[in-house]
């Protein structure tokens, strides 16, 4: 776990830094168990995000982009009330726990003086966000009820007092001494990581893995001087916001961790690594809540065009065995006077065969030899006949499945607010029923909204991340001239470059975005075509999304999560 108790102290120190005395200008709840507060400190507005996610619960200051519901939560409409205009007159953690508290001071609708307190549980699933009447030590509202029924020891709802968590009992490590680790470890019992994790607050398993790791040789010298130092660099605030690959996944803490030895990357803040860090893991996790059915459909028909595809394919390898019934035919048709009702088989010379091999012929005992013969020649005609009909089933069943694989990778890279389009796509080809939709409805000639990039060299690139987006980028949105760009037979996005001659650099870094916006996104050397927006066409009566092209180039790429945010947020600069 790398949100630990420690970890809450450094954030805490960091977000305090900055946002101390500052004033709350707007709360908004973009997500279900995610809330933004907008706070003006040192002269500028600040994005500080709160989540009780039960994945990636946090508390951060954040650069990332939320869109808002049109209708707010209640639970947001009640922050507004409370929190809106005050001022944050202190924030620190409950003694080592993963707890953030923002202390926030105002005046209510009356005018009087009100303190409430915001309180920030990090506990994974259990993790919540509570806010207290402090006078009175009231909860008024958390973003998740937690009822007596489901814990005990405490309730979080409207109007019960509030409760921290129960004390743990556990030493403090920054009081801890030398002595005070070496008597609370038993050396002889081993598994001296999972010691330091139930005997000392704050540390989880990955800082109790360091120390163990620096003390080398870990012993009741080694391992109590090892674990005291990880714990002084703390105290002292010797950060170092670091994400490291520890195998396939990436680790993130506020010190370098030695015993992880993959690639890593430093960061000026640790907000800042947490954005990267959590850059499109949240967001893949609301995608998927959001498009659950979708997701369930689109899966759905892949597996059933595959199984359909395979069934027409030995159905036309059957048909391959017609000149199989045209030879037994022809070959019994010179034999009728060897044959006789009531034979079951019959072995004949092979005319056309040059060495006059014999052939076995199956019959049926119940026709006559002329009908056996006729029976032949039925099946060679059925099988010719249905040759062509079955290859054009097998197409057809194709290009339903590339379509729908598309609609998939889709899904992989899409926002919360592209999954709405796919939905209606869906509904507008037939393949699921709309339904109807309380509130204003979407204006009929609403423009899809494009994702935008800006170049090294301060080039617009426009990315499509679902066929609404793709069809309306290449096909109206574009010009003739610029440069549209595609991963090589692989589903992915649209990519135009609004420039006729971009830089051999701009082209390269529109090619990490539509290798990043593609099925091929985890790969590595992905060739990525380009050409001029003219030589891309939509053959009539295709499905979406769908174009032909010509005149290509190809560039090999490998997708690099870092490139993209980096010309992400060169938009937000241009901006």
């Amino acid at each position: 776990m790398s949100f630990d108790g420690l970890f809450t102290k450094a954030m805490t120190e960091e977000i305090a830094s900055i946002l101390k005395g500052g004033r709350i200008n707007k709360v908004h709840q973009p997500y279900k168990n995610e809330v933004i507060l907008v706070v003006r400190a040192g002269g500028k507005n600040h994005k500080l995000l709160l989540s009780a996610h039960p994945s990636y619960s946090r508390v951060q200051l954040t650069e990332e982009s939320y869109e808002n519901p049109k209708e707010p939560p209640m639970f947001c409409m009640l922050l507004r009330k409370h929190l809106e205009g005050y001022t944050i007159e202190d924030i620190y953690q409950y003694e080592l726990d993963r707890m953030i508290i923002f202390e926030v001071k105002g005046r209510n609708e009356l005018g009087d003086v009100s303190q409430k307190q915001l309180i920030v549980e990090i506990m994974g699933r259990h993790s919540n966000i509570v806010l207290v009447d402090k006078e009175r030590n009231m909860i008024l509202d958390s973003i998740k009820h937690v009822s007596y029924a489901v814990n005990s020891y405490r309730a979080i709802l409207p109007g019960q007092e509030y409760r921290v968590p129960p004390a743990q009992e556990k030493h403090n490590p920054f009081d801890a001494t030398e002595d005070d680790i070496r008597k609370n470890i038993d050396f002889n019992a081993g598994k001296l990581d999972r010691q330091l994790v139930t005997q000392f607050s704050g540390v989880s398993p990955l800082v109790a893995k360091e120390a163990v790791y620096r003390a080398r040789l870990a012993n009741s010298t080694t391992l109590p001087s090892a674990f005291s130092s990880l714990i002084k660099e703390i105290s002292e605030q010797k950060y170092s916001a670091t994400i490291k690959q520890d195998g396939n996944k990436e680790v993130f803490y506020m010190l370098s961790l030695e015993h992880l030895t993959g690639k890593h990357r430093t960061f000026s803040s640790l907000s800042e690594m947490l954005d990267r860090y959590y850059f499109g893991k949240a967001e893949r996790d609301r995608v998927k809540q959001k498009s659950q059915d979708v997701d369930r459909f689109i899966a759905n028909e892949i597996e059933k065009n595959s199984k359909k595809i395979g069934k027409l394919e030995r159905t036309l390898k059957e048909t391959e065995r017609g000149e199989q019934y045209q030879l037994f035919g022809e070959l019994l048709t010179a034999n009728l006077y060897q044959m006789k009702k009531g034979m079951k088989e019959i072995e004949v010379v092979n005319y056309y065969d040059d060495e006059q091999s014999m052939v076995i012929i199956p019959l049926d005992p119940l026709k006559n030899p002329s009908d056996n013969a006729q029976k032949y020649f039925s099946r060679y005609q059925k099988s010719k006949n249905a040759v062509g009909v079955v290859q054009e089933q097998i197409e057809k069943a194709k290009l339903e499945l590339a379509y729908f694989e598309a609609l998939h990778q889709q899904l992989q890279s899409a926002s919360p607010k592209d999954i709405e389009e796919i939905r209606e796509e869906l509904q507008e080809e037939g393949y699921i029923r709309q339904k109807k939709k309380k509130g204003m409805k979407k204006p009929a000639n609403a423009k899809p909204q494009l994702e935008t990039y800006y170049s090294t060299d301060g080039d617009l690139i426009f990315v499509g991340k679902n066929n609404k987006q793709n069809d309306y980028l290449t096909n109206k949105f574009a010009r003739r001239d610029e440069i549209w760009l595609h991963t090589k037979d692989i589903p992915g996005s649209h990519v135009v470059i609004r420039n006729e001659s971009p830089s051999e650099e701009t082209i390269k870094e529109a090619a990490v975005l539509a290798a990043f916006f593609s099925k091929a996104k985890q790969s590595s050397s992905v060739p990525v075509d380009f050409t001029q927006v003219r030589h891309v066409k939509k053959p009539n009566g295709s499905k979406p999304g769908f174009v032909i092209y010509e005149q290509q180039q190809t560039v090999y790429i490998t997708p690099d999560a870092d490139t993209v945010i980096r010309l992400k947020e060169a938009e937000t600069v241009k901006d």
